[in-house]
């Protein structure tokens, strides 16, 4: 998998379950390469297969002794929406992923932050909502790993800085995912990369990494596209950030280019 050069931090690679269900040549791959996965949780995999399923699958990485991370479901949750129903059944959602997580004990969690500009007229409700969903979420999971929330479509540092301000007393902490930031965030056009590290500077635990050209979410390998990679890693340098890392690769391709990117540059992920 990686030369001498290997990364010192955990290294994380995506690894939707419904893959694995679908062709279990992803599980028998990752073991074979001694990928560590961040296993997708997505709503499509919970309609598809049983709870015995996922035991087995949890035990095979087990065995293999590879630690696993989780990404909650995302597909149509609003974890601040301002319509109570909407709002109801995405706390249910979630609520109904910890029996199913659990079995896998991950090391970390992912999720969408959830805000979007659809809010910025109601921000403050939406603050308030968004932060009682994650609260309660974790309230009612004694014990539970980290919960990263993620940027998505912020299109500043605000909705996420109060968030985290909001969770300040739970085991929390940001998700940096560069690919949304270059893309939906319109980071390719403003830049400034650098800025938005500073002023998450106090949460941000770990990096979601893929790279784009800046018009859409296109999870290429790292180096393929735009996403200016120096700036990134001179400004965790600078604010003295280690934080753990997973990458997201759409293809075989883009697992093994971002591997030989980390490779080329040892500096920045050793």
């Amino acid at each position: 998998m990686f030369s001498s050069t290997k990364p010192m931090q955990p290294l994380f690679v995506n690894l939707p379950l419904r893959y694995i269900a679908k062709d279990r040549w992803y599980l028998d791959r990752f073991i074979e390469r001694r990928l560590a996965p961040e296993l997708g949780l997505d709503t499509i995999i919970m309609s598809l297969v049983a709870e015995n399923w996922h035991r087995d699958i949890a035990a095979q990485f087990k065995v293999a002794r590879l630690p696993c991370a989780l990404h909650l479901p995302f597909f149509d949750l609003q974890p601040g929406s301002l319509d109570d129903f909407i709002l109801d059944a995405t706390r249910r959602r979630l609520e109904s992923v910890k029996k199913i997580a659990q079995i896998y004990e991950p090391v970390h969690l992912v999720a969408h932050a959830g805000y979007t500009g659809l809010y910025v007229e109601y921000y403050e409700e939406w603050l308030s909502r968004a932060s009682a969903t994650w609260a309660g979420f974790m309230d009612r999971w004694p014990q539970h790993p980290p919960l990263y929330l993620e940027n998505v479509y912020e299109k500043s540092t605000k909705p996420l800085v109060d968030i985290f301000e909001k969770l300040s007393g739970h085991t929390t902490g940001m998700c940096f995912d560069t690919g949304h930031w270059h893309s939906f965030s319109g980071g390719n056009t403003a830049g400034a990369v650098g800025q938005w590290i500073a002023q998450l500077r106090g949460a941000i635990r770990h990096l979601h990494l893929h790279d784009n050209d800046g018009g859409s979410d296109q999870h290429v390998g790292l180096g393929q596209g735009a996403f200016p990679w120096e700036e990134l890693f001179t400004a965790l340098s600078q604010c003295s950030l280690h934080p753990t890392i997973t990458l997201e690769p759409h293809t075989a391709q883009d697992l093994d280019q971002s591997l030989e990117f980390i490779e080329k540059h040892p500096e920045w992920f050793c």
